[in-house]
């Protein structure tokens, strides 16, 4: 069966962010995952893990001034102290954790050519994977659709490739979000066949509205089998914005262990 992990920046938006630990593990999530834990100590969050017997599946590198804006700083142009220091953060926390993938966003870099946020991309994923390999972690890089952060540098799984080619290390590996792979490709699962190598993470949720699957025109029922089919071992990551409750909403994981049992 596919694991499930809650992502708990979306998910429960109405608890305090130890508390929405609680809620993912009664509502029968064994994972989670979120923009970061940077906020709490890791001591804090180990003891709610432990307490609801859920693993940590995922979080991002620090992404820069989230309120402020920004959306990551891998492809800032003069960040890149801030990039590795949030790199030796990530390890400390993903240690602590039990965390094995971290996540990097692109983010949008205003001001900058295309090239010279390619290069400091590139530059940052290179200093960043033999030092997170090194503490057994590894690192991916996600696309992110431009309708719903526009400007997002890496946008598609075509430049994200280009940019694994261009670091050329081992542990670099791809986040493959089926919302906005839907947003901007389509042909999920041929696509997601064709990455598979290379993919460590999934995430879900429907299109439009970006809500949980089943509320639009993502054929959710034949990606978790063709998920099963195919033998992917990852993570399935629920990010999505709940139409109504959190747990009210939660039809479509209860059908799809309906259809696994």
């Amino acid at each position: 069966m596919l694991r499930f992990s809650a992502n708990l920046s979306m998910l429960y938006p109405e608890l305090t962010f130890l508390d929405r630990f609680d809620a993912a593990a009664r509502d029968g999530f064994t994972g989670v995952e979120y923009l970061g834990p940077y906020s709490e100590t890791p001591e804090a969050i180990t003891e709610r893990l432990q307490k609801n017997n859920l693993t940590q599946a995922l979080f991002n590198l620090p992404s820069g001034d989230w309120a402020g804006g920004e959306r990551g700083i891998g492809a800032l142009p003069g960040r890149e102290a801030d990039f590795r220091r949030g790199v030796t953060e990530a390890i400390r926390y993903a240690t602590v954790l039990g965390c094995t993938q971290v996540n990097c966003l692109a983010g949008i870099p205003k001001g900058a050519t295309p090239e010279a946020a390619e290069a400091t991309l590139v530059a940052n994923l290179s200093y960043a994977a033999p030092r997170l390999a090194h503490a057994g972690i590894r690192l991916l890089l996600e696309p992110i659709n431009p309708f719903d952060i526009p400007g997002f540098f890496v946008n598609s799984s075509t430049l994200a490739l280009r940019i694994f080619d261009r670091v050329n290390n081992d542990n670099l590996f791809l986040q493959y979000d089926f919302y906005h792979m839907q947003r901007v490709q389509g042909e999920l699962i041929a696509t997601f066949k064709a990455l598979m190598p290379r993919i460590a993470h999934v995430q879900v949720a429907d299109n439009p509205g970006r809500n949980e699957p089943g509320t639009g025109e993502i054929n959710y029922p034949f990606i978790f089998a063709e998920l099963e089919r195919l033998g992917y071992d990852g993570w399935v990551g629920a990010e999505y914005k709940p139409s109504s409750s959190t747990s009210g909403g939660l039809g479509w994981l209860k059908s799809y262990r309906g259809a696994a049992a």
